[in-house]
Order: structure tokens, then sequence, then C-alpha cells
């Protein structure tokens, strides 16, 4: 990631047992004694290393991370243990959020994500209004069904040779869905015939992010086991729904119209249109909308972007 600040390590690790015979692994940098902010992952299923921290100024927050659950180095892994998948929803990841903010000690937090982690922070701040300081937000995601048909689907017409390809792979049946052939192929008892399918999902992952200047490939699908643990989670998320109403969070907005929020989208991002950003924005009175001119889903004026963000909702929390 782009630094804004220096490079530090947790002070603090751990693994919290969690619904369903889960254990979830979590961790805590910069400042204890800081207000606290919570870094939701992408994905679902893409946990990070160490280069989020960098967003924050460790000498002013205490920052809060965990693998979500079913990767990273959170138990068990969904790719490894499908029989999991049951009881990985949107309500189980909340539950979760809430169960770490609880097993810390922490009153109210800011909530800082990107791609997945922005409709997962929505959906929490929606549930649990009054333990959000503020939104700091990137990449902007809604779990609407129209968006995720979008980008399995209509995204044809953007790129048709490469979506043939990735529908080809699907071996949908007549009138199947790509989304549903890949949820099938993805969950099948053959490892040959998942390992193809993650493989296939991937190689779309990195097409339809590819029009941002400077775009390259990315550098973790390469690995096999996050193509699996990454692709295992989106297609099952994906599949349904988010878990989510038809329009994702757009309903519940009116729950956190007065808690302030930057919602910053790159205008390159055609996966995920500039239209959702708007829409959320135009639906939140108290959120300010940031449009990068250089940007796709992702790139480094996002990543200083939200580090400008999170310095100025921990101003205008100081204030609340």
């Amino acid at each position: 990631m782009t630094p804004v600040f220096a490079a530090i390590e947790p002070y603090a690790t751990g693994m919290l047992p969690a619904a369903h015979g889960a254990e979830l692994y979590w961790e805590c940098s910069g400042h204890p004694g800081g207000a606290a902010a919570l870094f939701l992952h992408g994905g679902p299923g893409a946990p990070m290393s160490g280069g989020y921290r960098r967003q924050f100024d460790p000498h002013r927050w205490r920052i809060v991370y965990l693998d979500q659950r079913g990767c990273g180095r959170s138990r068990p892994l969904a790719h490894q243990v499908l029989g999991s998948l049951a009881t990985n929803t949107t309500d189980q990841q909340i539950d979760d959020l809430e169960l770490l903010r609880e097993h810390l000690g922490i009153e109210r937090w800011l909530l800082v994500g990107g791609s997945w982690g922005v409709t997962l922070a929505l959906a929490y701040a929606q549930r649990h209004p009054d333990r959000v300081t503020g939104l700091a937000l990137a990449a902007i995601t809604d779990g609407a069904r129209e968006h995720l048909e979008w980008i399995t689907q209509d995204m044809r017409r953007v790129f048709p040779r490469e979506w043939d390809e990735f529908a080809a792979a699907a071996g949908r049946r007549p009138g199947q869905r790509v989304l549903d052939a890949y949820l099938e192929r993805i969950t099948d008892p053959d490892p040959t015939v998942r390992v193809a399918a993650a493989q296939a999902w991937c190689a779309w992952e990195d097409v339809h992010v590819s029009l941002a200047p400077g775009w390259t490939p990315s550098t973790r699908y390469p690995d096999p086991e996050f193509r699996a643990q990454f692709a295992t989670l989106v297609i099952h998320y994906w599949a349904n729904d988010c878990f989510l109403p038809p329009d994702g969070i757009r309903s519940g907005m009116p729950a956190i119209a007065t808690i302030p929020g930057v919602l910053i989208h790159g205008r390159f991002d055609v996966s995920g249109p500039l239209s959702v950003a708007w829409d959320l924005h135009r639906a939140w009175p108290a959120s300010r909308l940031v449009v990068l001119d250089d940007s796709g889903h992702g790139g480094p004026s996002m990543r200083e972007s939200l580090a400008a963000a999170i310095a100025e909702l921990g101003e205008a929390g100081a204030t609340r």
C-alpha cells in the first residue's frame, strides 16, 4: 500500500471463539488508549497484511482488525470446510463484530472499509448506529442484486470476449445464471472442479477492474490457496445476494442519516459504477462524496484519500 504513516506492528493479537465453532483472528495496533477504529477488509474472503495500518496516525488511533469469518488466520477456512458456509452470513459477521467490540471493551468506533468492507460496514452501522462514530469508505459497494448481476452478467457489454470465457468455464445449464453455476462448481465434492472454478473466477475478477490507469494483474491470484478461499466466499455471498434484501443496504440508510461519513470512489471503477456511490451519498445527508479521476477499484490516490478521511472523521468524532 502507498505509505502514509510509518509501518507498525500489532501490540496485541488473539483468537476469539465465536458462534458455530469459529475462531476469529484479531489484532490491535497503534495507541492502546486512542480512539478506536475498525478496519474491514474486502472480498468477502480477501484478508490483508499490515499495510492497512499505514492509513492511520498510530499516535491517535487504536486500530482494530480481524480476518473475517472463513478466511485468513481465522478458522475454519471456508474452502477447506465447506459445511461452514451454512453459518457464514452477513448477519453472523455483524454478530462477530459486536462480539469483538465487547471483547476489547470498546464503546464506539470508527468504521473503515473498502469494497465488500463498505457493504459490511454499512450493514453493521445500520444495525448498531449507537456504536459508530463515523464511516470512512472506499471503492463503494452496496450489496444490491442489480450490481452483483452487473458484475457477473451485464459486464459482458464491456468485456465480451473475456465474459464468454468466464461463462463457458461455469458449465452452466440452459437458463442458469453464471453465478449459480459457479456456486455449484466451487462447492463440488470433486476438488479438481473447485480448483478450476476458482481459477476461472479470479481471472474474471482481474478483468473487470482492469480499466484503471496503470492497472496490473493482482499479485494474490497466482496463489492457489488464496484463489480457493477468495472465490469460495465471494461466490457464496454473491449467489445469496450478500444475505441482504434485493436492494442491499440502500433501504437501511435512514438509520445512519446523522452519522458522518466519507465515500471515496474511482471514476474508472466500472465493476462498481460511480452511480452506486452517488446514490448512497444522496440517501445519506451526513456524507461527503470524493470522486477520484485517476482511480478504479483502488489505487494510490484512493489510499491517500482514505487516510485523509480517517483523519477528518477523527476530528469530527472528537467534537460529537
